[in-house]
């Protein structure tokens, strides 16, 4: 996962207004609307670190009006609002109270914006119950606030991750090949190479049982190399056939809110295509890293730059490549090693829309340095609809050097020798003939991924529940749950059978 880089904080600000009720503005707050003050990116991260620290998330619709406001204007004046009641992430036909919750936000910012309807609104999307609109005055956020049906505001402020870090765009991102240690792999027929860790979760011995085939996994991450032919033309090749390989794009490539420029389907970090070998790449006849489920099918939609969902056109990819997903009958898993230190509002509609079509959805716990020592597992992975998977050592429970850990992981996977972090899990690389190592929860989510296609494809009549009894059922720690690790590592091998 993309490294969440907590800024350097000073003494944190006190701010001179209280937390309000969404629907009650007090006093005193209103009479400061004249004296409104914009915050600074210091004291928002203040507040957003207190938040975090204090509640484990952030909720800015709950946050004072000015922390609100300020937010947004830092964020480029746009913000997401999710209407309707509780629970209503999504609607198929939206009902008259529903349609009414929508005009009624859209009346409130154009009358305070004093602006046409038309001008404010961004996006409206046609499934989730959110719409994506333009403020720039004070007042217009008292007025939300005060405002009935709206479950959610999110901005789209990123100042929290230091500024050279947003700048750079490239967090998980590799495209040039490593050498492999030979200790980290060793080769199996047709002349592929086996990454060490599969030994440990005894996923060779699963192979005797189940490969994948039949099964659809969907992976949501920064898409497909064009440059590797394994995950494209040569999907089928030594032992895997008769599969299918398909990559769509959702992401938006632009600075400008309201583009449409959909960017393509093509990877430009490397993430997706690590994600991708680890969780599916064939069982190949050309001395490359084979994947756990070297039989599935994989769609792969580039939903994102690279791992953190910072920006509106990776979250509005993120929750468009869930809606597609969730709509395909024949996709069973959807991988996600990508997320957020804290929820995103419509992704969370569109992860509820995707389970709600019965998808089992696998999710990173998260990868990171400072968070690591004081957060617990990052957005969506801690959503009860999500599967929640870290990495670990090959020394025990020991957490990987910047995996995340806590009551939110169901599992762990082994992916990090303990003697030398470098050392993690080899795939194939950006370009043909290249290789790469990969850890962090990333590829422990990806490679869990694959074990639970192993399952279904064993098992083509279960129900998601019914998968994921199995893979609990061949948890290390089953039938109890550990307060950091979930039910621990996972017995490939157990969980076909």
């Amino acid at each position: 996962m993309k490294k969440f880089i907590l800024p350097i904080l000073g003494l944190l600000l006190v701010f001179s207004c209280t937390k309000e009720d969404p629907n009650e503005i007090n006093d005193s707050v209103i009479e400061s609307v004249e004296s409104q003050k914009l915050l600074s990116v210091e004291e928002l991260n203040a507040y957003i670190a207190d938040e975090l620290k204090t509640n484990g998330d952030l909720d800015w619709f709950k946050a004072p009006a000015t922390v609100l406001w300020s937010a947004a204007v830092h964020g480029g004046n746009v913000i997401s609002i999710g209407y309707g009641e509780p629970g209503q992430s999504f609607s198929l036909q939206r009902s008259p109270q529903l349609i009414g919750a929508r005009n009624n936000i859209i009346e409130i910012i154009s009358n305070t914006e004093q602006q046409k309807s038309s001008d404010v609104v961004k996006n409206m999307d046609e499934t989730l119950n959110f719409v994506d609109v333009t403020v720039e005055d004070f007042n217009t956020i008292l007025a939300l606030q005060k405002s009935k049906d709206i479950r959610y505001i999110d901005t789209f402020y990123t100042g929290y991750l230091q500024e050279d870090e947003v700048q750079q765009k490239d967090f998980g991102c590799a495209q040039s090949g490593e050498n492999i240690n030979g200790s980290d792999y060793r080769v199996i027929s047709p002349n592929s190479w086996l990454p060490w860790n599969f030994d440990i979760h005894k996923v060779p011995q699963a192979w005797n049982y189940s490969t994948g085939a039949g099964i659809t996994v969907g992976l949501i991450d920064t898409g497909l190399s064009a440059n590797q032919s394994l995950l494209g033309s040569n999907f089928n090749d030594g032992a895997s056939t008769g599969r299918f390989v398909q990559r769509f794009g959702t992401y938006i490539d632009s600075p400008w809110w309201w583009s449409n420029n959909i960017d393509g389907p093509n990877d430009r970090c490397g993430h997706g295509t690590s994600m991708a070998s680890a969780l599916a790449s064939p069982r190949n006849d050309n001395g490359m890293p084979v994947g756990v489920a070297y039989n599935s099918n994989l769609v792969s939609y580039r939903g994102t730059s690279d791992v953190v969902l910072e920006d509106y056109h990776e979250r509005k990819g993120v929750s468009n490549a869930l809606k597609a997903l969730g709509n395909r009958s024949d996709v069973k898993i959807i991988s996600m090693s990508i997320g957020y230190p804290w929820s995103i509002g419509n992704v969370k509609d569109a992860v509820r829309y995707a389970y709600n079509r019965g998808k089992m959805i696998i999710a990173a716990g998260g990868t990171s340095t400072s968070f690591t020592n004081w957060y617990g597992v990052i957005f969506p992975a801690s959503m009860n609809e999500t599967v929640a998977v870290t990495g670990i050592k090959d020394n025990g429970y020991n957490r990987c050097s910047n995996c995340h850990d806590g009551s939110k992981i169901d599992f762990t996977i082994v992916m990090q020798r303990a003697g030398d972090s470098g050392r993690n899990v080899p795939v194939i690389g950006f370009n043909n003939g290249s290789r790469n190592y990969v850890g962090g929860s990333s590829v422990a989510t990806a490679t869990t991924a694959g074990i639970a296609a192993l399952v279904w494809a064993r098992n083509p009549n279960l129900t998601r529940a019914q998968v994921l009894d199995k893979l609990r059922r061949a948890g290390e720690f089953y039938p109890n749950r550990n307060g950091k690790f979930g039910y621990g590592n996972i017995d490939a091998l157990k969980a076909v059978q």
